[in-house]
This record gives structure tokens, C-alpha cells and sequence, in this order.
């Protein structure tokens, strides 16, 4: 079979690359620029946990060991002078990643660049794409400018995307959102380690807001929240920032400070129409922007890969696969438009600048929670989403059982039992393209796999996971949220809960995994909500 062609060497193509590899799916990689990116320290990224243990799992490689991410020790909102809040961070809650979006992408080069599976092509752009009945053709123009032949075409070719205007999809929404002047420096601030918002900051040139964020090697990006006129940033204006940001976070004393890197970041929210038109899909900027109150574009970009790929491979290794495929754009798009709309109706409420509303008991102590979940990934602003509503979630069945998680959301990373004995985090068993079967079993942790893997419930279980339709692989875990002893719980391959049932009902599981593999047949082009 031919192989996926993927479209723009970003972070989110690269992603996809590695994941399809990671299910034995051959992909070309289409490349626009040289191969290459020049490093922007201004330009980063904020990761949810959940994202960054699935690319690390890809790379093979922690990005706070190899220095090229931080995680921060805690969060701080200011206003005016004074304190309006502090979280600390720690195992139990962990910190997002914070890191140059380069860094990512040498990551992820360097992983490709030892993947057979993976055929990077550069100097590549497309400037034509023809579907048929059993596949695309895709034309490239450039030194080496060919004709590809794939089976799927996903563009992830950013903003401007070629493939979604040869698609012909359409990409309403808003220009100029925010415009933030952004600045990335070494230096020492008070709290080392720790991001802030400052809201209403008692100095004259900083505007109404200022983000501080730690970066690895004692570096920091600042952003500053523009006016809405088009002012512009010059680099005197912006030298006059940073020295007076400094002053004012440091008591009166500005620290010695080395400036790295600089630009403006102009927010935009739009969203496509499609994400999907036959064998041709979008993700990433090419589907979305967004950006506003600290919720980061390219880890929905990221979450876009990872719901994408598994359903790709399922569908290139076993035969077409309408409904599985069709629900790509039915839950990613869902997600984005209900941030989207969050985003926009939290907006004229922190950026309003007066009336009424400001006088509300409370209303400052709000605002500032909008935006720490906006900046730290929770909340209707930022934490991520669910697929609820999803033709890949299975009715309930007279044996579901109840837990902590509702079907169609994340699953707790709790610690499992995994086939060859040992104990790892259900997270890291997460995202490897096949489902996984977990079995709610107390006491198992304290006994040898071998002592328990062939009494009570695990034969019938094994065997019951085995007659699947496809791989999936079972997993013992002592606890998991409200959930009582012999539950077992269907989870997708990209980690959402799929369904729960009371003890081993086989029947009602193939049934369950039946639908998550789109089973249940819908309409190729399934209508989405707006």
C-alpha cells in the first residue's frame, strides 16, 4: 500500500510521522524549506503533561534531561502591587513544559532522521493535489519538483496551508486577536523557576499586562499585552520594557540582563470548515488558531497527530475505515471550537477595562482565575478535551460500571501491572496505536504476575482480549478513581476512555472495541458543530 503523505516539517508533522512509524506506516514527509530550522529562542511552546510524555515516548528522550525544556516550580498572579495568587508544583501536579519550539523540532528531526519508515523530502512545496478511488497524487515543484503517490495526505503545513487552499476549505475567523511584544533574556529574577501574570503593573510603559516564563539555562520569555491600536514595537521601546519590567519585579534594582531574542506574537482565532475532504486531512495551524490567555495552539496541533494517527494506521493495515476516519474531524474540531468559543467569551471580560463589571465583589479574584487556567491548561480555557459526543464512544452497556472518568475523557495516569511483570505509569503504555484493556484488581500489587495471571478473572479476560478485532493489550492496576474491584475499563490508544464494564463480559467488549474501531458506520463527510 502506498504510503501517508504528510505535508510541512513542523512540530506537528514531525509528530505524525513518528507516530505513524510507530504503527509500522510508511510516510513521506514533504518539506518545504531545507531541512533545517533556525533556532528562535522567542518562539515557545507550552505542553500539557499528558502531550509531552507522549512525544518523549516518540523521541525516545526527556526533555528536561536533555536541558532543552523546563518545567517551573510554581505559578504567581500579580495585580498592581500585590500577590492574587500562588500554585506550587510537584509530582502530584505536575508543571506544563516549557520550551523553544526549535528545540522540539531538532528532536523531532533527529528522531526521524534514524527512521527507515520515514522519507523526508525538502525543497518540496505542493502545488497540486488529485484524489481517486484508491489513493492521491500529489505534485511538488521546487529543485527536486516529482509527482508522490499516497494513500492519505495530511496537511500540516501551517497557517497559510497550501493543501487546505487546494482543498478548497475555507478558514473564517479573527485577525489580531491580542498582539503581544515578546522578549526572551538571561537573567535573575526573585523567584527562580516560577511563571507569572502580572495584571495592572504600577509602571508606565508595561501596559496592562506582563507574562514572565522560565526557559532552561536561566533564560526567560516575557510578554507584554498590547493595545489594541497597531502600535509599533520599536527596538527602543521594547529595550525601555524589559529595563522597567526588571526594575519593577526586583524591587527597584534592575538585574544584569543578556537579550537573546525578540518579536511580536499577533494571536489569531480561526477555524476551518472541513478538516477533511476524502482522502485529505488537516491538522494543526493549517485547521486552527488560537492562542489567547496562555492556551498554546501547538499542543492541540499535537493532540491533532495523536488522534489522527492511530486511526491512519488501523485504516492503512486493515482496509478502509469510513467511520473511524470520519471521527477525526467530528472530536478534534468539536474540542477547538468549544476553546475557541471560551476564548472569545472570556475575552471582553478580562480586556473590557471598566464599566460595571469592574466593580463586582470578586470579579479581580475571577479574572485572575480565567487566566491561570487559560496559562496552565485547565478549565474550559485550556484543559483537554473531551469526546463525550464522540460516534467512536459506545452506548452504555447493562454491565457499565462507574468510574472517576466519564466515557470520553483522559484517563488518570494511575500505576499498572504490565503483561511482562513490571510496574509502570498507565500514561507511558498510552499512545502506542492499539487499545488497551484495563482490569481493576486489589491486592494484585503485592504478588508476582505469575502467582495472579492465571487465577480469578485472568484467563477469561486474556481471552476475551485477544478475540479483539484488533491489538490491545491488558493491563492490572490496584486502584483506579471510584472505581470498584473487577472493573475493567476500555481505553483508545490515544488515551480517552472508551467504555466500563462490571467484571468480563466478552461479549459486550468486542462489542465496545467494535465501535471505537468505527464500527458503527456513519457518513464519510459527518456534520460537526461550528
Amino acid at each position: 500500500m502506498d504510503p501517508v503523505i504528510v505535508v510541512g516539517a513542523g512540530p506537528v508533522g514531525l509528530t505524525l510521522a513518528l507516530a505513524l512509524a510507530r504503527s509500522g506506516v510508511p510516510s513521506v514527509l514533504l518539506d518545504e524549506g531545507p531541512g533545517k530550522e533556525e533556532p528562535r529562542p522567542a518562539r515557545t511552546a507550552v505542553l500539557h503533561d499528558d502531550t509531552v510524555r507522549w512525544v518523549e515516548q516518540l523521541i525516545g528522550a526527556s526533555f528536561t534531561e536533555a536541558g532543552t525544556g523546563t518545567r517551573w516550580t510554581g505559578w504567581r498572579a500579580l495585580r498592581r502591587k500585590q500577590s492574587a495568587q500562588h500554585l506550587a508544583f510537584d509530582h502530584t501536579t505536575p508543571s506544563p513544559l516549557h520550551l523553544a519550539q526549535h528545540s522540539l523540532t531538532a528532536a523531532l528531526r533527529e528522531a526521524i532522521d534514524g527512521q527507515s519508515l520515514v522519507k523526508v523530502a525538502v525543497d518540496s512545496r505542493v502545488d497540486g493535489v488529485e484524489q481517486d478511488g484508491s489513493g492521491l497524487t500529489v505534485h511538488t515543484r521546487g529543485p527536486k519538483g516529482t509527482w508522490w503517490r499516497g494513500s492519505y495526505l495530511v496537511g500540516c503545513d501551517g497557517p497559510r496551508s497550501t493543501v487546505r487552499k487546494l482543498l478548497d476549505i475555507r478558514f473564517p475567523g479573527r485577525t489580531a486577536v491580542e498582539r503581544h511584544a515578546v522578549a526572551t533574556l538571561r537573567t535573575e529574577l526573585p523567584r527562580p523557576g516560577e511563571a507569572l501574570v502580572h495584571r495592572m503593573p504600577p509602571w508606565r510603559l508595561s501596559g496592562t499586562e506582563v507574562t514572565g516564563r522560565p526557559l532552561p539555562d536561566g533564560s526567560w520569555r516575557l510578554d507584554w499585552l498590547l493595545p489594541p491600536k497597531n502600535e509599533l514595537v520599536t527596538p527602543d521601546a521594547l529595550v525601555a520594557r524589559v529595563h522597567e519590567t526588571l526594575t519593577g519585579w526586583n524591587d527597584g534594582s534592575a538585574p544584569a540582563y543578556e537579550l537573546v531574542d525578540t518579536g511580536v506574537h499577533t494571536v489569531h482565532h480561526r477555524l476551518a470548515r472541513r478538516w477533511r475532504v476524502g482522502r485529505a486531512f488537516l491538522a494543526g495551524d493549517a485547521a486552527h488558531l488560537l492562542g489567547a490567555l496562555g492556551t498554546q495552539g501547538l499542543d492541540e496541533g499535537l493532540r491533532d497527530a495523536n488522534n489522527l494517527a492511530w486511526k491512519l494506521a488501523h485504516a492503512w493495515h486493515h482496509g478502509p475505515a469510513d467511520g473511524l476516519l470520519a471521527s477525526y474531524q467530528t472530536e478534534r474540531r468539536a474540542v477547538v471550537a468549544a476553546r475557541l468559543r471560551a476564548a472569545d467569551q472570556a475575552l471582553p471580560l478580562l480586556r473590557g477595562g471598566g464599566g460595571l463589571r469592574s466593580y463586582v465583589p470578586g470579579a479581580a479574584r475571577g479574572h485572575d482565575a480565567l487566566l491561570t487556567d487559560g496559562h496552565l491548561g485547565r478549565g474550559a480555557l485550556g484543559a483537554p478535551g473531551t469526546y463525550a459526543g464522540s460516534p467512536l464512544t459506545p452506548a452504555p452497556s447493562p454491565s457499565a460500571a462507574l468510574v472517576g472518568t466519564a466515557p470520553g475523557e483522559p484517563v488518570a495516569d494511575v500505576v499498572v501491572t504490565a503483561e511482562d511483570g513490571t510496574f509502570v505509569q498507565l500514561r507511558d503504555r498510552l499512545g502506542l496505536g492499539h487499545l488497551v484493556v484495563l482490569l481493576v484488581a486489589p491486592g494484585t500489587g503485592v504478588w508476582e504476575r505469575r502467582h495472579w495471571a492465571s487465577a480469578g478473572l485472568m484467563p477469561r479476560l486474556t481471552a476475551a482480549v485477544s478475540a479483539l478485532p484488533c491489538r490491545a493489550e491488558l493491563l492490572v492496576t490496584e486502584s483506579y478513581l471510584d472505581a470498584a474491584a473487577h472493573t475493567v475499563l476500555l481505553v483508545r490508544p490515544d488515551g480517552h476512555l472508551a467504555a466500563t464494564f462490571n467484571g468480563v463480559q466478552p461479549v459486550e467488549l468486542y462489542a465496545a472495541a467494535d465501535v471505537v474501531l468505527g464500527g458503527a458506520e456513519q457518513p464519510a463527510e459527518a456534520a460537526d458543530p461550528a
